[in-house]
């Protein structure tokens, strides 16, 4: 799989904009700056945003490409991110270090959500906070009529508002909705697209 992404993003342009995505950059931005997690962060447009706005930032991805544009876009906004190469299954950080973990188009199987977001919860210290936005069930749709929509092609990797529940039973649920929006991220994520959005706090 890391072929897959080292491959898109090889190209010279950020294939998903340099250009946070507009719902991580509402909600990231009404919370107190601290440690953020961030996951799959791919070439590294929602870590700098962060980062330019106070937060001490760890991501990682499995793509040694993405990670490279991740530091000179970093580097050419004047900050600082921490960015390892590494997959869900390997990373590991300290129990309840992160203030935040940030879930921006992160897809998984169901053989592994579950366990994947379980282990997220416990690098997050109770009161924490995460912020999803995924592509929904929906999605093959509109995907199947606008290609440059994006997203998984599997429905087996994509969200619902009922699953969501499912994967976060030890959170206070702020905000879960599916809806219909118009992306406009680089090249891959074009048009008319439905995503779940989902805010919950860890309870204490």
């Amino acid at each position: 799989m890391s072929e897959f992404w080292d491959q898109r993003y090889s190209r010279s342009e950020y294939v998903y904009g340099k250009s946070p995505n507009h719902f991580f950059a509402e909600q990231v931005q009404q919370l107190q700056p601290g440690v953020l997690l961030m996951p799959a962060e791919g070439e590294g447009r929602n870590a700098v945003f962060a980062a330019s706005k106070g937060w001490e930032v760890h991501a990682f991805d499995i793509s040694r490409e993405g990670r490279l544009k991740a530091e000179r876009l970093a580097q050419s906004n004047e900050v600082t991110i921490h960015y390892q190469i590494s997959s869900l299954e390997e990373v590991e950080f300290e129990d309840g270090k992160f203030d935040l973990i940030a879930l921006i188009f992160a897809h998984f199987s169901s053989k592994v959500k579950i366990a994947h977001f379980k282990k997220l919860s416990r690098f997050l210290r109770p009161g924490g906070m995460v912020i999803l936005e995924g592509f929904s069930k929906n999605q093959l749709l509109y995907s199947s009529k606008n290609p440059k929509a994006g997203g998984p092609k599997d429905m087996d990797l994509l969200y619902s508002e009922t699953e969501i529940e499912i994967i976060f039973p030890e959170f206070e649920i702020m905000q879960l909705y599916e809806q219909e929006v118009q992306l406009n991220e680089g090249d891959f994520h074009v048009g008319k697209s439905s995503v779940v959005r989902f805010v919950g706090r860890k309870k204490v």
